[in-house]
């Protein structure tokens, strides 16, 4: 029960103060619209399905002419533009309404948002007149009609009144205990915002969920506007209800994925202690599976007969097949384009199959057997030890002719990655490869090599295409061997990346990046060329040749190395919504030896453009080497989707 009271005699009219609980009870409404996903994808645009909507034909339309006037001091204009953009008159000023009805239901409505609005900034004295065709809203019959020639003259007239502040405040549960009002932001002597009550009971309620109360709730609000003092006295009463564990997972929506499957993925125990986060997690996995476009995960409204929370699943499938095209380039490399084709639930338990091809290197030559092309089909399969688990295996032809050598391949691998955490990951697998080899060691040279690799990730990014906080931690170990020559070796490797924004828009954010790996237990020579270190290209050392930074043979030819150190830094600059600008430095080092004797760190900078799309940046990179040697270019473009890391 919500109470409301107002200590002050004079009567102010219907307008000046409405009920608390109106704005503290105020909610915003998500509709998501789902569709199926795209056919065809071509870099990333959708062919073949159409997801815009039919235009909103408005009956009657009648246009208006709206002003907001806001009485008082506000020298920065912060609280009018906050009361614009809780204005719906004020934002769909250009969308006409259906008729006189539509515009006082839009008035009615924005009296509501404008109140809150005004709540939201600690102001519990102030008014809202609305004024139509100069009638006040107020006195406006349902049925009044506001038709006249040209636009209809709507004034919206804001009193704001004084700011309160918070007075005595009291939290308390049914039982008594009391709760320490100070640490949810209820402080006297404050701003009495209304949101700052609205996040003390949210944060109160959420504390007694994670406490495995699932029916926990606000069962009192006493809230008194003392308009001689300007204080809000405010005493909340809290309920937390039986402690419960979850029950029976049920799913609803399902198709072609099989439900059970679902609810298994879903990996909430039953007979755990309620908790909001295990909800939270079981739709971050389930959304993972990449084969729903939507996904709900709740406690049910009532314990079942057995104590229990039941859960409640609820999907929406995507289509499961799509084709897909890209493209890259970069000025030093030539061009590049892929296309694949894949299915998301191919026996219907979310199995992908991936079936994709790629040529490279174009323009830089006119040969095939100079070209590098790739042929690949991918399989995966979750949930193979638990739900946190997956089955990953491709099998893959390629061949290859960067600057270090000429490679031709046949490799199968497998593995299976654990999630520890929502941030950690473990791999593990192994990886079978023939390959036919010519680099500065070796012409023809045949081998066989199984690697064995190890990874662990932490990933703490906010996003995977354009991160704009968090980290990102890679350790790979990888013992290898080589059949033919014998050659035993270890392959170590380290990679962390690391984004913060400066302001709170997010629209500068810093993001740098650093690497480090060596090779021990073989020489140089006997190392398959494939599988030595290499740096410089787009997505390492921009402003050098792709695989050209390390030692050369008396040719000029990169022959690999040892070990490695690079490093990045950008500073990624939002200029519009869509259109961002990229300053950046990039640093690395290749040496034949793990002590990086007379080996030298090429650097290179430039500046980047992107271009804001759903499905991630469009990359455009120009930058220049700063130690430039006789065989780099003067200077390198680079083309692509996503960030450069």
């Amino acid at each position: 029960m919500t109470h409301v009271r107002d200590i002050h005699s004079e009567a102010r009219g219907h307008t000046w103060l409405r009920s608390l609980s109106a704005a503290l009870c105020l909610g915003v409404a998500s509709v998501a619209i789902t569709g199926p996903a795209g056919a065809i994808e071509i870099f990333g645009f959708k062919l073949f399905e159409s997801e815009e909507t039919d235009p909103v034909v408005v009956a009657d339309p009648l246009s208006y002419l709206v002003t907001l006037e806001v009485a008082g001091a506000d020298p920065d204009g912060e609280l009018r533009g906050e009361l614009e953009a809780a204005s719906q008159l004020v934002q769909s000023a250009d969308s006409p309404v259906a008729g006189s009805i539509g515009l006082i239901q839009r008035a009615n409505g924005d009296f509501e948002q404008l109140v809150g609005a005004l709540y939201e900034n600690a102001r519990y004295a102030g008014e809202v007149r609305i004024l139509l065709d100069g009638r006040r809203l107020a006195d406006l019959p349902p049925d009044a009609d506001l038709r006249r020639d040209g636009p209809v003259p709507v004034r919206i007239l804001v009193e704001p009144g004084k700011q309160f502040r918070f007075g005595d405040v009291s939290i308390r549960d049914v039982n008594g205990q009391t709760y320490a009002a100070a640490e949810q932001g209820l402080i006297s002597g404050q701003l009495a915002k209304s949101t700052i009550i609205l996040d003390a009971e949210q944060a109160l309620v959420l504390e007694l969920e994670k406490d495995g109360h699932p029916f926990a709730q606000v069962a009192g609000r006493d809230v008194v506007a003392d308009h001689a003092r300007g204080v809000l006295d405010v005493a909340l009463t809290l309920e937390a209800g039986p402690v419960a564990s979850f029950g029976q997972t049920a799913v609803e929506g399902a198709e072609s994925v099989n439900s059970a499957f679902i609810a298994r993925m879903a990996g909430v125990r039953q007979g755990e202690q309620y908790t909001p986060e295990e909800l939270a997690a079981a739709a971050k996995r389930l959304r993972s599976l990449e084969v729903f476009s939507s996904v709900t995960v709740r406690g049910g409204e009532r314990l079942a007969a057995d104590g229990t929370v039941p859960v409640q699943v609820t999907v929406a499938e995507r289509k499961h097949r799509y084709l897909g095209a890209g493209a890259t380039y970069s000025s030093t490399d030539g061009g590049g384009l892929e296309a694949y084709w894949g299915h998301r639930n191919l026996f219907g338990r979310a199995e992908k199959l991936r079936i994709e091809g790629s040529v490279s290197r174009l323009g830089t030559t006119g040969q095939a057997k100079d070209m590098t092309w790739r042929g690949a089909m991918l399989f995966e399969k979750p949930g193979v030890l638990g739900p946190a688990s997956k089955f990953t295996s491709k099998l893959e032809i390629e061949q290859e002719n960067p600057d270090a050598y000429r490679r031709f391949s046949v490799e199968g691998a497998a593995g299976v990655s654990y999630e520890l955490t929502p941030e950690q990951t473990v791999s593990a697998g192994v990886n079978v490869e023939y390959a036919k080899l010519t680099d500065s060691f070796n012409v023809d040279l045949k081998t066989i090599t199984v690697a064995l690799p190890l990874e662990y990730v932490r990933d703490t990014r906010d996003s995977k295409l354009n991160p704009t906080s968090g980290t990102r931690l890679a350790l790979l170990v990888e013992p290898t061997h080589e059949i033919n020559a014998g050659a035993t070796f270890v392959k170590l490797r380290a990679e962390a990346s690391a984004y913060r924004a400066l302001d709170a828009d997010k629209r500068f954010v810093v993001a740098g990046r650093v690497a480090a790996g060596s090779i021990f237990g073989a020489d140089l020579a006997s190392i398959p060329a494939n599988r030595r270190f290499y740096a410089g290209g787009g997505g390492s050392v921009r402003g050098y040749g792709y695989q050209d930074i390390g030692p050369v043979n008396a040719a000029g030819q990169p022959t690999g190395g040892l070990s490695l150190l690079e490093a990045s830094g950008e500073v990624r600059v939002q200029v519009t919504e869509n259109v961002g600008i990229v300053p950046f430095v990039d640093a690395g080092l290749v040496s034949a030896s793990q002590s990086f004797s007379g080996s030298q760190f090429k650097l290179g900078t430039g500046v980047g453009l992107r271009y804001g799309t759903p499905f991630g940046p469009l990359r455009i990179d120009v930058a220049v080497p700063l130690n430039k040697g006789p065989l780099d270019p003067d200077y390198g473009i680079y083309a692509g989707i996503g960030q450069a890391f």
